[in-house]
């Protein structure tokens, strides 16, 4: 789409959150927001996850 398209609109949830040039779009921090989430909460769920995984050791 982006190599074909001259301009581009971007849904979330059915709501407009951006139109404009392709180049645009790519740069926009809401779509970046709505697509990929904020970049705390990646971090945080990846500590989450990683904390999860860790082996339990007795260190008694």
């Amino acid at each position: 789409v982006m190599d074909i398209a001259q301009r581009v609109m971007v849904l979330d949830f059915g709501r407009n959150i951006s139109t404009g040039t392709p180049a645009f779009i790519q740069n926009d921090p809401e779509v970046i927001r709505a697509y990929l989430g904020e970049e705390f909460e990646s971090e945080e769920l990846i500590e989450a996850e990683t904390q999860a995984l860790k082996p339990v050791t007795d260190t008694q």
